[in-house]
């Protein structure tokens, strides 16, 4: 299975930067693992540039406030059904103006790292890092305890 993680931000904070980029060197132990960035710009042409770069055997996961909340355990137990499954995940960190409603209709959900806003660039990283437990956890490695 290949996970696809696409993000979309102006800024680029060197420590959450740094951050993300050793979660993501982490993962790349456990599945195939591709990042994209794309520039923040209005919702419609952010929507427009995510669909160019989804493919059909992808399964878009929109990372979103108003999504689904999971414990850590529960989001592995998932990923772990979605392994087992046969399309490829595809993740979007959206920009602070949020998703546009064409995006939303194409995904198959839409999930929340917490009830609190967070900046996006925290956000990458929590999400990278929570991607990594739950590798951790279906492996049943100390990293989660």
């Amino acid at each position: 299975m290949k996970i696809r993680i696409i993000t979309i931000s102006q800024s680029k904070e060197p420590a959450a930067t740094d951050l993300f980029s050793n979660y993501i060197k982490r993962l790349k132990h456990y599945c195939i693992l591709e990042t994209i960035a794309l520039k923040s710009s209005n919702q419609k042409e952010e929507a427009a540039a995510v669909l160019k770069k989804i493919s059909t055997d992808e399964e878009l996961i929109l990372l979103d406030e108003t999504g689904k909340e999971f414990s850590s355990r529960e989001f592995s137990s998932w990923l772990q059904k979605k392994l087992n499954g046969s399309k490829n995940l595809c993740f979007v960190i959206g920009s602070a103006y949020g998703f546009d409603e064409s995006l939303k209709k194409k995904c198959s959900m839409m999930m929340t790292l917490s009830q609190m806003t967070l900046p996006h660039q925290l956000a990458k990283v929590l999400f990278a890092e929570q991607l990594y437990r739950a590798f951790t956890i279906l492996r049943n490695e100390k990293y989660h305890h």
